[in-house]
């Protein structure tokens, strides 16, 4: 297993320089730097390093949409500005803050120091570098264009993550409401009911309907509020191992989800956007049309979509076109369907399906602005509507004791 190492060297113009490697011995370290053209003075393990190490293997924080797309940048570069695959491998593995994907750009930059190519290194942390960028990868290595490649990578990583982000945004109010209307219901059931309950049996007399009923469910919230919370949590998990290991649950998700009120339509959009910019990118970068058709079905994150990209597949296998299988799908509006094909009629795919993610790009920011201003009063109502019920239904019993006094 290999250890970190601090080093200070010396360049053939004198300067000294430090920096950190893992190797499996001080020997491997001196024989890297010497292959550099630089002069080992000092090789140490690094104790700082290790503790990171331990740090990682107990967290492993996840690699995020925007660390890779800056990794890939960075990347491209200093590639063309002409630096080896090694020494900005080196560089971007010193200065990147996600620790577990700083650790795959060392773990990258050894496998190559052994002999290995750029996308072979990246397909042994699928966590990290998904079926799309090493398709990606893979395409600029064979191409000569690995610099022009991982900048387009970067271009379409940014635009996903703006996109999700978007929707991110547009979810968040109506979940944050939620779950303060779920916490005060939750409060008022178990701790402020139940006052009021034995301020009722002191009183004596026949309650109002909508008292009663309020105070059998705060009875019964007890034993209700953490069975519902059990059952959410069971459910959550089922739900993920379903997903991920059975297809035709998968599909049958997804398919509700694009059907699902209000929010349907925004899930349909990203998954059109997402659609179009992946096999633009692929097609792009040179990647073969049936093994772009196999990687974007995984990369919009749409079974529905997944299960159109291999109809589309077969289409083309056939010697026919992409765009007449996609009208038997109900998620491709016939505007995509008929851009498409005038993008094969005339060669220019690629330009057409950016000019279709663009179209998606622009529809999910103002679907996005439109929910927000229309969850907005909506979610405030129901909330005030849910607290005043329960006030009433509290009060009324106080209203008839006011009366009988009067």
């Amino acid at each position: 297993m290999a250890d970190s190492f601090a080093y200070k060297v010396r360049t053939k113009e004198g300067r000294v320089l430090d920096g950190k490697m893992e190797a499996a011995g001080e020997g491997a370290v001196a024989i890297r730097l010497r292959a550099q053209g630089y002069t080992p003075i000092q090789i140490s393990k690094d104790s700082k390093k290790a503790s990171m190490k331990m740090e990682i293997r107990i967290r492993k924080p996840k690699v995020k949409l925007k660390d890779l797309a800056i990794f890939s940048r960075q990347f491209a570069t200093m590639i063309s500005s002409g630096l080896s695959l090694l020494r900005a491998l080196n560089i971007l593995a010193e200065q990147t803050e996600n620790p577990t994907l700083a650790q795959a750009i060392g773990s990258l930059r050894d496998d190559i120091e052994r002999g290995s190519s750029l996308s072979a290194a990246m397909s042994k942390h699928p966590k990290v570098f998904d079926t799309l960028f090493i398709s990606m990868v893979r395409a600029g290595e064979t191409g000569g264009q690995l610099d022009t490649v991982l900048m387009r990578v970067a271009d379409g990583l940014e635009a996903d993550y703006k996109l999700r982000q978007k929707v991110k945004s547009a979810m968040t109010y109506p979940v944050v409401v939620a779950l303060i209307a779920g916490s005060l219901v939750v409060v008022m059931l178990l701790f402020v009911v139940p006052t009021f309950a034995g301020m009722f049996d002191d009183l004596g007399g026949e309650l109002p309907l909508p008292t009663k009923i309020l105070l059998a469910v705060s009875q019964q919230a007890k034993f209700l509020v953490p069975a519902f919370i059990v059952l959410s949590i069971v459910g959550f998990i089922v739900h993920k191992r379903l997903k991920a290991n059975n297809e035709q649950y998968r599909y049958r998700f997804d398919k509700f989800k694009l059907r699902v009120p209000v929010f349907g339509d925004l899930f349909s959009k990203v998954a059109l956007s997402r659609f179009a910019r992946t096999l633009a990118l692929l097609l792009r970068a040179g990647v073969p049309v049936l093994q772009a058709l196999d990687i974007v079905g995984e990369a919009t994150g749409s079974a529905v979509l997944g299960r159109a990209s291999q109809d589309v597949k077969g289409s083309v296998r056939s010697g026919e076109s992409m765009a007449s299988p996609l009208e038997n799908h109900k998620v491709f509006p016939p505007m995509v369907v008929q851009m498409i094909s005038v993008g094969e009629d005339t060669g220019a795919l690629d330009e057409m399906l950016d000019k279709i993610s663009d179209f998606y790009d622009q529809e999910v920011e103002s679907t996005t602005e439109a929910l927000t201003s229309l969850i907005e009063p909506i979610m405030i109502g129901v909330l005030g509507a849910i607290v005043g019920a329960m006030v009433i239904a509290l009060y009324m019993p106080m209203f008839k004791i006011f009366d009988l006094i009067k």
